[in-house]
């Protein structure tokens, strides 16, 4: 699927479109992608800043959605564990930016080639437009290479 209907998808995605959450940008080979979080009043927590749920779901899927379409079909790519550690309140929209890096790609492929399953850590800051950072993000992931893949290697 092309980046550009993927990320017009996930805008309708009612997660997303419900809590004012837009995917700015998926590139075309699935590298990146760029977040924003509006701040609305159906969004606001009690004191009024952004809702830490929100903060989360922001972030929650784009590291195995990147992996995932980079890797291809012959691996399972799933979210093991997410972690978020609240750095200072959102009294504004805040921003998330994922950056997969080649290099990574080819970490995972070599860890999974013998069919072991993979464990790794993927961090985000999510941050207002000057660049305070509101929210840290850590996400694991489990890869593996499938089992079909895993008898023609």
């Amino acid at each position: 699927m092309r980046a550009s209907t993927f990320r017009r998808l996930l805008n309708l995605w009612p997660p997303f479109l419900f809590n004012s959450i837009r995917v700015q940008h998926v590139a075309e080979d699935y590298s990146e992608a760029r977040v924003v979080l509006r701040l609305r009043p159906w969004n606001r927590n009690y004191v009024r800043t952004q809702f830490g749920g929100n903060l989360f779901s922001m972030t929650d899927p784009f590291w195995m959605l990147l992996v995932m379409h980079q890797l291809g079909g012959e691996y399972f790519v799933w979210d093991k564990a997410g972690a978020i550690d609240f750095v200072a309140p959102g009294r504004a929209d805040v921003y998330a930016q994922f950056k997969l890096e080649p290099a990574v790609i080819d970490e995972l492929r070599a860890a999974a080639a013998n069919g072991e399953k993979v464990l790794r850590w993927f961090e985000t800051d999510v941050k207002t437009a000057d660049g305070e950072v509101v929210a840290k993000v850590r996400k694991q992931l489990y890869v593996r290479l499938k089992p079909r893949a895993r008898e023609m290697a």
